[in-house]
């Protein structure tokens, strides 16, 4: 036999003398197989190194014990915390997780719900790209009867499990932050406005300057897309524009540093004449100059929550009419970037 090919059944017949249903009984604990020929069978798999095929047996069992994860990258700390949650949750019950990554591109994010409901995933959690505006991938994953479970970037047009933070919430309370501490023009960088997790945080930010006789001024919104290229970007076009601003509130952390180092530029004193302030609390956010007040949003019991609610349908509540939704209370890190007096 050629050491390349794939080992399979057939090889251990062949190696002990008996049929390959003989083999794929003995393997699958049959009762009709003597107690015998079952040692026999797994002491010759164990010799050649057999290794069962994991579709083939989703194929006959109905369960792969894989979890397909979706996320717009892995190397955010955000992201890989939730997957770091998702997979300490399924490995205790003997599951495993496929990682992918969507690049918050649509297409993508398309094939790789495929691509997973082609490997016999039990289950698939994700969290949307950005550009996602059309959800009939997600639809067909409904159809099949498959647990879906969204996080972080969810949508309220699906009936499906979600996990989330209370943004609405967390952003209000970033700016009545800044708002205690002195600053009255304070800008927000956001991102597109299809996605729910924007949405709320733009609310909380409208709803804290309401709430303190501040006066909303669509000007000082700012879309981009919330790297550091648009953290840049976005302090430009209000400089250019000769918008005033005190303060950013910013709906990313790559974004609010992004503005940080563009500030820094044109030497504006941070926090004595601009406030900042971002969300995620990555790690880099305790290490720049000044370091930057943030959002923690909770990445591990994030992943925690998702992988609960996945079991809990896997566990037989009816799947296409099982939706729950689980908020989490995220918290505000406050540091020297946000921190002045109100007469300063």
């Amino acid at each position: 036999m050629n050491k390349k090919d794939r080992i399979t059944i057939h090889d251990i017949a062949n190696k002990i003398g008996v049929t390959a249903s003989t083999v794929s009984r003995a393997l699958n604990n049959h009762p009709r197989i003597s107690e015998t020929t079952k040692k026999m069978v797994l002491e010759a798999a164990r010799e050649i190194n057999y290794k069962p095929n994991q579709i083939a047996a989703a194929l006959r069992h109905g369960k792969s014990r894989l979890i397909g994860i979706i996320v717009p990258t892995i190397n955010r700390n955000f992201f890989s915390s939730i997957v770091r949650g998702i997979e300490e949750h399924a490995n205790e019950l003997d599951y495993k997780v496929m990682i992918s990554q969507s690049y918050d591109d649509y297409k993508k994010e398309v094939q790789t719900v495929e691509a997973l409901l082609n490997a016999r995933v039990d289950g698939i959690m994700v969290s949307l790209g950005k550009n996602t505006h059309n959800l009939d991938h997600f639809h067909a994953v409904m159809q099949k009867d498959i647990p879906l479970v969204f996080f972080d970037r969810t949508t309220d047009d699906l009936s499906v499990s979600q996990v989330v933070i209370n943004d609405y919430g967390s952003a209000y309370e970033v700016t009545q932050h800044l708002i205690d501490q002195g600053y009255q023009h304070i800008a927000h960088f956001t991102s597109h406005m299809k996605i729910k997790i924007y949405q709320e945080r733009l609310r909380g930010y409208q709803q804290a300057l309401l709430d303190n006789g501040i006066n909303f001024d669509k000007n000082l919104v700012i879309e981009s897309n919330m790297q550091l290229d648009g953290g840049h970007q976005s302090v430009l076009q209000l400089l250019e524009k000769g918008i005033g601003f005190d303060a950013i509130f910013s709906a990313s952390d790559y974004a609010v540093v992004g503005a940080l180092q563009e500030l820094k530029k044109i030497n504006v004193k941070i926090p004595q004449e601009v406030g900042l302030a971002g969300f995620s609390n990555e790690p880099f956010t305790a290490f720049t100059d000044p370091a930057l007040t943030t959002v923690d949003q909770q990445g591990i019991p994030m992943g925690q929550a998702a992988a609960e609610l996945f079991f809990e349908m896997i566990n037989g509540i009816p799947k296409n009419t099982y939706s729950r939704k689980k908020i989490l209370k995220a918290d505000l890190i406050i540091r020297e970037s946000s921190l002045r007096s109100k007469k300063a």
